[in-house]
């Protein structure tokens, strides 16, 4: 029989809707219960395309055992960290401060208050290795519960201070200055693998935010380590297994140093945040590879992860038939059977399938072992040559391999995660000049502001099968008004421009801190928790904080509206004890520090943008690398250009033009506009 959870929309809730477990979603109905039963609660947070969910689920929860311990001796309540992470963020810092480390599936032992008294990751069924089995760890909690009542309450009141009283940084009284940057390129370094790319050792993460800041150091200082470093790690990662060479796209992090052996989930954040770096990596380089990268992700977003309404989905699992992998992987004589012996003896040397195998079982993840330039001449063709025949290749065993079981695609629809997919298809779109990534950014914001939006002109976190629910929390109107600013600067449409305002103001209004500055991550709106949480932390996502102090200064810049760039300083000066003591924790908020620090300029193009001068004009202002500069139109039309005005009035002293030009402006002063297009790219070019 279905429990509660069958009710629910989330995927992750409704893969345990059948469990013998008595889920709760997290509400009401089981809070009452606990207290009316006097009952302990356990918390499970996970999300649909979690492995270790899974197998803890499979271990566990379809267990009777587990699940006749927890139905008499607690109220079990799941939880979806990506429709919830007010909740995920308050209990895994709760499960950090006991264990010092965290994960998921995320196991919490609460009083009917809410009060966690204990927690943990994943725990096997029974003991083992050293580990403490769920069951024992059940019932030797439920009796604590009963016999050590006040104990347990005691634990519970600490815990909860504990998170209610973080240890604050002093609020600073200046923005900091460039040794932050400095600091953080040198720390940088320092964790540089020089072999293999990326920071750190196994597991490796992709941390697109790191390359993006080295970008800017490369451009500010022109320190010599910095494009290196970004042009090892985005080589490496596109050759290694973590990318998906048939399908595209890229696998979540790499188990070991040499980025070959993923975990194969693949999650939205991680495909717009990385052709956000290959994007802004071509403009510095003009590399080949970075520009085809980012087509082939967005290749693969379109086709998999776009929803018929126009939103992204979330994301695809890890597993498939209870294997992790087991879509992506290949044995020689499979190869072989779909390419015949002399074309699939050909793509197994080039992409290091072997009859022992790279990973588990004798099976091969496809990876590129040297550049594409020493595979061809060691076989004795052209580059050319080689390309053609791999996308023969490629074509083949794609075809094959989308007649095996898929893994399981989480396709609801997130407001944040969708604003990251909206800013890197716009930003692409603009930079590599392909209107159709804006339009499919366009499709996507379209969607998210009509149907994730309240009749009150709020925002909705989560959609799903035409239900739209949750108040949304401050990442998500930071991140979708950054797309909003892409997508103004892609295509000029002024609503975007419109919009993007409009939730800064919103977001300011719900979240900000009124005593110490920056953003809390709930506002009015959300439901009212043990503990308040103000994140700054860059981590697999950049901080809503981060993210909104860049899009504040952008804005300020795009309007010249002063009130918005202070914002944006206080939320630097409120974090620069974490900038000094951790800078590599906080490489997107550095971002927003190196455009304080400028120098920073406004690009505005007046006249016709739709002609081919205009275009020309457009192209201009778009090649480069120029990540203090915003770009603008000044439209001719009168109606559009008074509602531009309304936002920035500084459109209002720039004449129309019959000729589209170029108005090149700093600190709310204009240089002589041109119209000649060599001129302009010169001025453009020296920015």
């Amino acid at each position: 029989m279905p429990n509660r959870l069958a009710r629910e929309k989330s995927p992750y809730l409704l893969q345990h809707a059948h469990h013998p477990v008595e889920w709760y979603p997290w509400g009401d109905e089981a809070w009452t219960r606990a207290r009316a039963e006097d009952k302990p609660v356990f918390l499970s947070i996970g999300y649909a395309t979690c492995h270790w969910c899974h197998v803890m689920a499979h271990e566990s929860f379809e267990d009777q055992d587990v699940a006749r311990t927890l139905n008499e001796r607690y109220i079990a309540l799941k939880v979806d960290r990506e429709e919830r992470p007010d909740l995920d963020q308050v209990y895994m810092a709760a499960c950090q401060v006991l264990t010092g480390q965290g994960g998921w599936p995320l196991t919490v032992f609460l009083t009917p208050e809410g009060k966690p008294f204990y927690a943990g990751t994943y725990f096997p069924r029974t003991s083992r290795q050293g580990r403490v089995g769920l069951i024992e760890l059940l019932n030797q909690l439920a009796d604590k519960w009963r016999s050590h009542r006040e104990i347990v309450l005691k634990a519970a009141d600490q815990l909860t201070q504990a998170l209610l009283d973080p240890l604050e940084t002093e609020v600073a009284s200046s923005v900091p200055g460039e040794e932050s940057l400095e600091r953080a390129g040198r720390l940088l370094n320092q964790a540089f693998d020089q072999q293999w790319g990326g920071f750190g050792g196994p597991p490796k993460f992709p941390t697109p935010h790191h390359l993006n800041f080295l970008l800017r150091r490369h451009h500010r200082s022109r320190d010599r380590t910095a494009l290196p470093m970004v042009d090892k790690t985005l080589t490496a990662m596109r050759r290694g297994g973590i990318y998906d060479h048939l399908g595209f796209g890229f696998h979540r992090y790499s188990v070991d140093e040499k980025w070959l052996a993923p975990h194969f989930e693949k999650m939205l954040y991680d495909q717009a945040l990385l052709a956000l770096a290959y994007t802004e990596a071509w403009q510095v380089t003009g590399r080949p590879l970075y520009r085809r990268t980012v087509e082939e992700i967005f290749s693969y977003l379109r086709r998999e992860m776009t929803s018929p309404e126009g939103g992204f989905y979330t994301a695809e699992d890890a597993d498939s038939q209870g294997r992790e992998g087991l879509f992506y992987l290949w044995r020689p004589e499979e190869i072989e059977s779909v390419l015949g012996p002399d074309l699939g003896r050909l793509f197994i040397r080039i992409y290091g399938v072997t009859p022992a195998g790279n990973f588990e079982g004798g099976l091969s993840v496809l990876h590129l072992g040297r550049p594409w330039a020493e595979l061809a001449n060691g076989e004795g063709l052209t580059e050319i040559e080689l390309t053609d025949l791999m996308e023969q290749a490629r074509d083949k065993l794609f075809q094959t391999r989308e007649k095996r079981v898929r893994p399981f695609k989480d396709d609801k629809v997130l407001t944040a995660w969708n604003g990251l997919a909206i800013a890197a298809l716009a930003k692409a779109g603009q930079v590599l000049v392909r209107p159709e990534y804006i339009g499919l950014a366009a499709r996507a914001a379209d969607f998210i502001l009509d149907r994730l939006g309240t009749g009150q002109g709020r925002l909705l976190r989560r959609y799903r099968l035409g239900e739209a629910v949750q108040a949304a929390y401050q990442e998500d109107y930071a991140f979708l008004a950054w797309g909003l600013i892409e997508l103004y600067q892609a295509g000029f449409e002024i609503g975007y421009l419109e919009e993007a305002i409009r939730l800064t103001r919103l977001m300011l209004d719900l979240f900000w801190d009124r005593e110490r500055g920056g953003l809390f991550f709930t506002g009015a709106e959300n439901e009212r928790l043990i503990a308040r949480k103000k994140e700054t932390y860059d981590g697999a996502l950049p901080s809503g904080n981060s993210v909104a102090a860049l899009n504040l200064l952008r804005l300020g810049r795009l309007t010249g509206a002063d009130d918005l760039e202070t914002k944006a300083h206080e939320i630097l000066k409120a974090a620069a004890g974490d900038l000094t003591k951790y800078p590599l924790a906080h490489t997107h908020l550095l971002m927003a520090l190196d455009f304080t620090l400028g120098p920073n300029h406004e690009a505005i193009i007046a006249g016709d943008i739709e002609s081919s001068a205009g275009r020309a004009m457009l192209a201009a202002a778009g090649r480069g690398f120029h990540p203090g500069r915003v770009i603008m139109h000044a439209p001719s039309d009168e109606g559009r250009r008074s509602r531009l005005a309304a936002l920035a009035p500084f459109i209002s002293s720039i004449e129309p033009s019959a000729r589209p030009a170029l108005y090149l402006c700093r600190d709310q002063t204009c240089q002589r506009p041109t119209t000649d297009l060599t001129e302009a790219e010169k001025a453009l070019t020296e920015g």
